[in-house]
C-alpha cells in the first residue's frame, strides 16, 4: 500500500497548476517534435534543457527540478506518439520507433481511413501509458530497494551491463557502436580529476577544468547535427499527405484493435525495462506478435488497423518501460533516457536507487505526470489532428534558424561561455560526418553520463579490496551482470558470422 500512498502524493506534487502547465507544454511540444520530420526525441528533449532552466529560474531547487523533468518527460512521451501522424499521413516515419506504423498507417489513411488510424494510435498510446504507469507503481520501489543493496563493484558491472546493452543494439554496426561509446567514457575523463585533483586533458585551457558540458555536446550532435544534414542533403518531405476525413473509430474498429493495443502495450512496457532494447524494437516485436496470432495475416501491409494499435501501443510503452532502469538504477537504457539523466544531474539530482528516499516529490511527481500527460494527450490529439497534419508542410526554412537559435541562446545561458558556442559548433559538425557514415549517437552521449558513475564505482570497490580487480568476479552479483554483458555483445557477433540476420535497434 505504500506505492499508493507515495503515488497519491506525487499527483498532489503533478496537479499543482505550474506542472499542470509544464506537463501541458511538454506533450505539446513532444508531439510537435515527433510531428516535425528529422526531429526525433532525442533533439527535443535536448533542445529544451536550458529552455527549461530558465523557465524554472525562480522556483527552489527542489521544485524546479520537479517541473523541468516532468516538462521534458512530456517531450519524450509526446514525441513518441507525434511520429505516427507522419507515417500514417505522409509515408514517413517521424522518428525511428514509428517505421513500423507506416506499413498499414499509410494503406489505411490511401483507403480514407487516415482520421481512424491516428485516433486508434492515440487511444493505443493512452492504454500504453496507463499500463506504463501500473508497472511503475509497482516495480519502481522494490527494484531500487533491491539497487540500495548493491556494493560498489556490482554497481560498476551493471553500469558496464548498461553501456554493452545499447552498444550491442544500437546503430547497423556493434563495432561502431563500441567506437561511439569508448569516445563517449574518453570525453567524460576531460577535467579536474575529484579524488586525485589533477587536471586531465585540459591543455591547460581554464574552460575545460570543469569538464566538458553534458549540454552542449547532446544538443550539438543531435540537434545542430540534424540541422547540418537538412541543409547539406536537402532533406525534406516530397510526399503528399493523405485526406483526413472521419476522426472517431466504429465500434469493429474499436474491438478489433483491443486486443493488439493491450498486447503491444505489454510488450512494448517489457521490452523498455531491458536497457538497449529501446522501442523501435519493441513496435517491430508486437507488430510480429500480432502477424503471427491474427487469423487474416494477409491483411497486414494492406491497412491492418491491429498494424497500427499494436506498434503505436508498443513505442508508447517502452517510453515509460525505460523509465524503470532510469529511476531505480541509474542507467539510461536509449538515447533519450540518457539526455534525461543528464538533465537530472544538472539539476543536482542523482537518478538510482537513493532517487526515492532522497528526492521523492520528483521520482513520484513524475510518475503521476506520465498519466496526467497521458490524458492530455488523448484529449489534445483526436480534435488536433488536422492541425498537426498541416504542421507537416513546415517548410525548412523556417525550422532551421529556428532550431539554430534554440541551440545557440539555450546553451549560452547555461555557463555564458563562448568556448561553448564554438564546441557546439564543433560537435555539431562532428554529430553530422558521424550520423552520415553510420555512428550511432546514443552509445556517446550514454558514456559521457555514465563515465564519472563508472569511474567512481570502480575506484570505491577498489579501494575496498586494496586494489585487488577479481573482486569483480568474487561478488556473485558483480559476476551476473559481467557474464550478461559479454553475452550482449558477443551472441549477436557470432549469430552474424554465421550467416543469421540479426535485427538490431536503430534508435538514437
Amino acid at each position: 500500500m505504500d506505492a499508493f500512498h507515495y503515488l497519491l502524493n506525487g499527483f498532489a506534487t503533478a496537479l499543482q497548476w505550474q506542472n499542470i502547465i509544464f506537463a501541458f507544454v511538454g506533450v505539446l511540444i513532444g508531439t510537435v517534435v515527433g510531428v516535425l520530420p528529422g526531429i526525433g526525441p532525442i533533439s527535443g528533449v535536448a533542445l529544451l534543457i536550458p529552455v527549461t532552466a530558465s523557465l524554472t529560474g525562480g522556483l527552489p531547487p527542489e521544485e524546479a527540478a520537479t517541473s523541468a523533468i516532468i516538462l521534458l518527460a512530456g517531450v519524450y512521451y509526446g514525441a513518441m506518439y507525434g511520429g505516427s501522424t507522419t507515417s500514417i499521413l505522409l509515408n514517413t516515419p517521424g522518428e525511428s520507433s514509428s517505421v513500423v506504423t507506416v506499413l498499414d498507417g499509410y494503406p489505411m489513411a490511401k483507403q480514407g481511413r487516415a482520421g481512424v488510424a491516428l485516433a486508434i494510435a492515440a487511444i493505443g498510446s493512452f492504454v500504453a501509458g496507463i499500463v506504463s504507469l501500473v508497472g511503475l507503481v509497482f516495480l519502481a520501489e522494490p527494484l531500487s530497494n533491491v539497487a540500495l543493496k548493491l556494493s560498489p563493484a556490482d554497481e560498476f558491472s551493471l553500469m558496464i551491463l548498461g553501456l554493452c546493452a545499447l552498444s550491442g543494439l544500437a546503430g547497423k554496426s556493434v563495432t561502431k557502436a563500441l567506437i561511439m561509446t569508448v569516445f563517449g567514457l574518453l570525453l567524460a575523463t576531460i577535467g579536474m580529476d575529484n579524488v586525485s585533483g589533477v587536471a586531465r586533458f585540459t591543455f591547460d585551457m581554464p574552460e575545460l577544468y570543469s569538464g566538458l558540458e553534458f549540454l552542449t555536446i547532446a544538443v550539438g550532435v543531435f540537434a545542430l547535427g540534424e540541422v547540418f544534414k537538412t541543409i547539406l542533403e536537402r532533406d525534406a518531405n516530397e510526399g503528399e499527405i493523405a485526406k483526413i476525413s472521419r476522426i472517431l473509430p466504429t465500434k469493429q474498429d474499436l474491438k478489433e484493435s483491443a486486443g493488439p493495443i493491450i498486447r503491444g502495450s505489454l510488450v512494448g512496457f517489457f521490452k523498455g525495462i531491458v536497457p538497449g532494447s529501446g522501442a523501435t524494437l519493441a513496435s517491430f516485436l508486437a507488430y510480429l506478435l500480432e502477424k503471427k496470432i491474427s487469423k487474416n495475416p494477409e491483411k497486414f501491409g494492406k491497412g491492418a488497423i491491429a498494424g497500427v494499435a499494436a506498434p503505436e501501443s508498443a513505442n508508447n510503452a517502452a517510453s515509460g518501460g525505460a523509465m524503470i532502469p532510469l529511476l531505480t538504477l541509474g542507467i539510461p537504457g536509449t538515447g533519450t533516457t540518457a539526455v534525461l539523466m543528464g538533465a537530472l544531474i544538472m539539476y543536482n539530482v542523482q537518478p538510482g536507487p537513493l532517487l526515492f528516499d532522497e528526492h521523492p516529490t520528483i521520482a513520484w511527481g513524475l510518475i503521476a505526470s506520465m498519466f496526467i500527460g497521458n490524458l492530455m494527450l488523448l484529449i489534445l490529439n483526436m480534435p488536433l489532428v488536422k492541425v498537426f497534419a498541416k504542421l507537416i508542410e513546415t517548410p525548412p526554412k523556417y525550422l532551421i534558424p529556428m532550431i539554430v537559435a534554440i541551440s545557440i541562446f539555450g546553451v549560452y545561458a547555461v555557463r555564458v561561455s563562448v568556448f561553448d558556442l564554438v564546441l557546439l559548433l564543433i560537435c555539431g559538425v562532428v554529430g553530422y560526418f558521424l550520423a552520415k557514415n553510420d555512428f550511432p549517437m546514443a552509445p556517446l552521449v550514454l558514456g559521457l553520463v555514465l563515465g564519472p558513475m563508472i569511474e567512481n564505482n570502480l575506484r570505491r570497490a577498489l579501494t575496498t579490496s586494496n586494489g585487488d580487480f577479481s573482486i569483480f568476479i568474487e561478488k556473485p552479483v558483480s559476476l551476473i551482470f559481467l557474464i550478461i554483458a559479454v553475452l550482449w555483445i558477443s551472441v549477436p557477433l557470432i549469430m552474424k558470422m554465421r550467416g543469421k540476420k540479426v535485427v538490431v535497434n536503430v534508435e538514437g
